[in-house]
């Protein structure tokens, strides 16, 4: 089986079919999309920025270590694919990967949508009409920020974190702390990146909130799956380069 971005940290198993690592990805992309969109339609009022940051880090850490070990722990097809660029994944499954975790962000933003229906009276309403948690750019930014911000926004917090997850999870790397860094890591991106774009770096969240959050946010869409897959190629083709001294000799 090709090698995944927690093989390095996470004791894979190596035995898994690709329907159970897909699997696996499906529940964990699931798993986390229902928790930031939940907190911040459910809890935004209450827990502020840094209750929503909280809560995307700790849902990576427990995805991560409840089935890293047979998938990878990516749930995010920007870190699939920043993986593949990086030699760690293997490109014929990346479709697969993709796909898992688009159903399962679709999936946890339907299990928040049938939440939110069957709420107090008017909930429904109030969740849809503030856009269901979607990212956007301009009156659709939180903080209003325009195109050109939330594109370098995006591209460059997704490379940063397709750093720290290659670097984390490097065959040099301390063993067993990976899901806790990368969950780390989220928080400190999502502090940084709501106010500007409502924090994507991953496309799988940002389709599964589009899909219940209007017009405006499929419209703005595109911004939301090309910025972050661009950062997740930048991190993945120059990480051997930058922090691989095997990779930079092998130049």
């Amino acid at each position: 089986m090709a090698k995944t971005v927690a093989n390095a940290d996470v004791d894979l198993d190596t035995t898994s079919s690709l329907p159970q690592r897909v699997t696996a990805e499906l529940f964990g992309t699931f798993l986390l999309v229902s928790g930031v969109v939940g907190t911040a339609l459910f809890a935004g009022n209450s827990v502020g920025i840094l209750g929503i940051a909280l809560a995307v880090g700790l849902t990576v850490v427990a995805g991560a270590y409840a089935v890293g070990h047979i998938s990878g722990g990516h749930f995010n097809p920007a870190v699939t694919i920043g993986a593949a660029a990086a030699g760690r994944f293997a490109w014929s499954d990346v479709g697969y990967y993709v796909f898992a975790q688009i159903i399962g962000g679709a999936l946890g933003t339907t299990f928040i949508f049938v939440l939110a229906a069957n709420g107090p009276a008017g909930l429904l309403d109030q969740v849809m009409g503030s856009g269901f948690a979607a990212n956007g750019f301009a009156e659709h930014s939180p903080g209003g920020f325009g195109l050109v911000a939330v594109l370098v926004t995006e591209v460059v917090l997704t490379a940063v974190f397709l750093y720290v997850i290659l670097g984390v999870t490097d065959r040099r790397a301390a063993s067993g702390f990976a899901p806790l860094a990368i969950g780390l890591t989220l928080t400190l991106i999502h502090l940084v990146a709501i106010p500007v774009s409502g924090a994507s770096v991953n496309p799988a969240r940002s389709i599964a909130s589009a899909i219940y959050g209007g017009p405006d946010a499929l419209i703005q869409l595109w911004v939301f799956i090309v910025a972050p897959i661009v950062g997740a190629l930048i991190a993945g083709l120059t990480y051997g380069r930058l922090f691989d001294r095997t990779a930079a000799k092998a130049e």
